[in-house]
């Protein structure tokens, strides 16, 4: 029996999801893609400037460019590749579509709307859907009759199940625990059996009698036992803050993530860890994304660009200030990180600022990661040089960028991608520590 034809669809693309991924039109399979006008009309205003999406819509022209050399944008052109699709620009139709009357303002969107009605119009033997990173955008297509989806790439199916970097194992025997307590490790069989554990793998172990705090050894192929360690005066308040500070202080480990809701001490203890290891690091990077307020650039905010960039770092100064005054103003730890700051061993500015440099002997911590782009947290970790350590922190529920969610957003991707590599470790945080009001607004509000 003869297979059914696969249905032919032609995917429109919006310009936020060119400016997610330059090179998303290769990744529709044998399907063909439509880019109207009006986003390459917008893609020309994105083109200068050191962003993430100005490097994304320069690239993509380039794409464009070569792909069209000798031929007429207005006509299907075929992709390069196996099994591709052909693409073409859409140039604005004379005739009025059901769009122009609903959307009577003139803007953007409604352009590339009204292009993908009437490319709809044209096509009637082929499905044709609007693929934006913009939710509202989507909403608007299917009001028309039109299908609309996420650009799906690089999204994580299932947040609820994204590796939290622990388990929890309640049938270990009394004497494996005693054993761990005594040496300080044991071997994996005695705690998974025959099963394999993931590398790096975090584990409470429980026993009817005892417990205990272990760490799955990738290089050593044994449990490690997790004390808990403090970090620059700062001391671990639950057992995903002690699993933390043991990784964080792992050379062996030179990348790792720390996931959880505001309060749980991601930022803290990242840079506390940072300060413990200072003399094994050449500096200390500190960096978060500049996420404008009000969806305004920074542009907007009185003074220079110090000025304008201060409240963005402030939560960054703050987490300083708080372990700085864990010690008294004459004690050494204090006029240590007064030093380095003085010297520039440990600066914090943003992430625009690290882009583009060799980050050699570096030990380099990315707050607020969930607002980054995959293609941005691939770009931050191929600029890893020898004895660099990264470190993304984030929360994957809080975005604060309008075209990412907690699916597609760079802390998701990669958390799902680089689980159970040898040098990637992961943790959870869960338990607010902030304060009970702090946990009061986490839990109820």
């Amino acid at each position: 029996m003869a297979k059914a034809k696969k249905e032919k669809k032609v995917f429109v693309l919006d310009t936020s999801v060119i400016i997610y991924s330059h090179d998303s039109i290769m990744n529709f399979a044998e399907h063909d893609v439509a880019i109207p006008i009006t986003v390459l009309e917008e893609l020309d205003q994105f083109k200068k400037g050191n962003d993430t999406k100005n490097f994304e819509a320069r690239e993509f022209i380039r794409m464009i460019d070569k792909l069209a050399e000798g031929r007429s944008l207005s006509e299907w052109i075929p992709l390069n590749g196996k099994s591709k699709g052909v693409f073409k620009v859409l140039m604005p139709s004379k005739e009025s579509v059901e769009s122009d009357h609903i959307f009577l303002e003139d803007i953007p969107d409604h352009k590339i709307l009204g292009s993908a009605v009437q490319l709809q119009k044209e096509l009637k033997d082929k499905t044709v859907i609007l693929v934006t990173k913009d939710i509202n955008l989507r909403l608007k297509a299917k009001s028309c009759g039109l299908r609309s989806e996420d650009y799906q790439t690089g999204k994580v199916k299932n947040v609820s199940d994204l590796h939290s970097g622990k388990l929890q194992l309640e049938t270990v025997t009394t004497e494996t625990i005693n054993k761990l307590y005594d040496t300080y490790h044991c071997e994996v069989a005695d705690i998974m059996g025959k099963k394999k554990p993931m590398n790096n793998t975090f584990y409470i172990l429980k026993s009817n009698k005892n417990s205990a705090l272990g760490f799955y050894n990738a290089i050593t192929n044994q449990v490690d036992k997790v004390e808990k360690k403090s970090a620059y005066g700062i001391m671990p308040k639950n057992a995903e803050q002690a699993f933390a500070i043991h990784v964080l202080l792992n050379p062996e480990i030179k990348l790792m993530t720390l996931q959880g809701v505001a309060g749980t001490g991601k930022t803290l203890i990242a840079l506390a860890s940072a300060l413990e290891q200072r003399k094994d690091f050449k500096q200390i990077f500190l960096a978060r994304p500049i996420v404008p307020l009000s969806n305004k650039d920074i542009g907007y905010l009185p003074g220079d660009i110090k000025s304008k960039l201060n409240p963005y770092m402030e939560p960054l100064w703050d987490n300083l200030k708080y372990i700085q005054h864990q010690f008294q103003e004459h004690e050494r730890e204090f006029l240590n990180i007064t030093d380095m700051v003085n010297k520039e061993k440990l600066t914090i500015q943003p992430l625009a600022y690290i882009r583009g440099r060799s980050l050699s002997n570096i030990y380099f911590i990315v707050d607020e990661a969930q607002n980054l782009t995959p293609h941005e947290v691939k770009t931050i970790i191929t600029r890893a040089g020898e004895n660099t350590k990264i470190v993304f922190t984030g929360d994957v529920n809080q975005i604060d960028t309008p075209y990412l969610d907690s699916q597609s957003n760079g802390l998701s991707y990669l958390i799902d991608r680089v689980k159970g590599h040898e040098l990637y470790a992961h943790v959870t945080l869960e338990k607010g520590e902030r304060s009970e009001l702090a946990n009061l607004a986490n839990d109820v509000l």
